[in-house]
């Protein structure tokens, strides 16, 4: 069942960027948001998120924080120092539940942060949200 709160929203040009190295997840991630009408484009680790976002600005990035190589702290860092990339919405979603880490993610630019296991309806809430702010940011 489609929240009412969604229904009311077209994310139809929307772009959705899910990053995650475990596959499973990205497959649960994109099952939970299936109800959605947006792009929805994943990415296995960091550094092959940084080249989609290269490629394509995405208008949210939902983000796993433990990746080997290039983390999720690193990509968040590199995005909000980029004057292109700076303003993309970032909703992180990790198994990293201390307040230390919480902390650290919204102080380096996360917008939401979401901890593992996802509950659909708090991750549901925070992609409505974080795109309907962005639609309302391109109206102006």
């Amino acid at each position: 069942m489609i929240p009412v709160y969604a229904q009311e929203h077209d994310f139809s040009s929307c772009r959705v960027l899910a990053v995650d190295d475990i596959p499973l997840n990205l497959v649960l991630v994109k099952k939970m948001l299936s109800r959605f009408n947006f792009q929805m484009e994943t990415a296995s680790g960091g550094q092959e998120a940084l080249d989609s976002i290269a490629r394509s600005k995405p208008d949210l990035i939902l983000l796993d924080l433990m990746m080997p190589g290039i983390d999720g702290f690193e990509v968040i860092r590199r995005l909000r120092a980029n004057p292109d990339t700076a303003d993309i919405r970032i909703v992180i979603l990790t198994a990293l539940t201390s307040g230390e880490d919480v902390s650290k993610g919204f102080n380096m630019g996360a917008n939401d942060y979401i901890m593992k296991p996802i509950i659909m309806e708090r991750l549901l809430t925070s992609v409505v949200t974080q795109l309907s702010m962005v639609q309302s940011a391109k109206a102006q």
